[in-house]
């Protein structure tokens, strides 16, 4: 893992340099990926990264973990607040469409989370801009095949560092850069709702993705759960999509 690390840092400031520009930022959300992540483009660019907290109607706790990810590696970083922006933006749009008597309060909850997801992309890409640096994104291999990541919103970056590592080899990673326990063991959830935790709305295990993306033996409900999820993704890995020229 350490030789991986090594190329990964290398790999970030070969990207960086190729595409003209001065370093790296990541949103830092108080999860193990964006931990990683944020450890990894520190190394990769001491003194031209940055780190984004992001709070928007979040669980103070995850701010608190988010902190500690910034202080484990003592990465610059920013805390911008995203709750009255969200609340101003969507409630106008549940308003609208209210009025035209098209609001569909079963897909509300959906809509309001991606919302948030993309709000925080807008601001990734709006801070990255005035330092001139890409964003790198958090999505390991188990969130990338199964599409579990919002599009164009956490999954609307420039750099995917952590593709190809499954949920456990994350893990292993993030022992090895120093993120704090407290962040390695807790559960993993994307901070949509009160409770919400990625397994439980997944309906399987990141333990139960790795073995399968590792070619491992793995009950069959849990396949076509994973089989299901890469089908219906698809678009989200594949730029937009478009006709033949006519």
């Amino acid at each position: 893992m350490e030789q991986k690390i090594e190329k990964l840092v290398e790999w970030l400031q070969q990207k960086v340099k190729d595409a003209g520009m001065n370093g790296l930022i990541v949103g830092v959300s108080g999860g193990i990926d964006s931990a990683v992540v944020t450890h990894l483009i520190k190394r990769a660019f001491p003194d031209n990264s940055l780190g984004v907290i992001m709070p928007l109607k979040s669980n103070p706790k995850d701010r608190e973990d988010a902190l500690k990810v910034i202080e484990s590696c003592g990465i610059k970083h920013l805390t911008i607040e995203l709750s009255e922006t969200h609340r101003t933006l969507f409630s106008k749009i549940e308003e609208q469409l209210k009025e035209s008597g098209d609001w569909n309060e079963d897909r509300a909850k959906l809509g309001d989370a991606n919302t948030r997801a993309r709000l925080r992309m807008t601001t990734l890409y709006a801070v990255a801009n005035n330092f001139g640096y890409l964003v790198a994104g958090t999505d390991n291999a188990a969130e990338w095949h199964t599409g579990y990541f919002t599009k164009y919103g956490d999954g609307g970056v420039d750099l995917v560092p952590l593709v190809h590592f499954t949920k456990g080899e994350v893990r292993e990673l993030a022992k090895i850069l120093g993120v704090p326990e407290e962040v390695i063991n807790k559960a993993p959830s994307a901070g949509l709702w009160e409770g919400q935790t990625d397994e439980n709305e997944m309906g399987t295990t990141y333990d139960m993705i790795d073995r399968y993306l590792k070619g491992e033996e793995i009950p069959e409900t849990d396949k076509k759960i994973i089989d299901r999820m890469h089908a219906i993704s698809e678009h989200k890995r594949n730029l937009a999509a478009a006709p033949p020229k006519f």
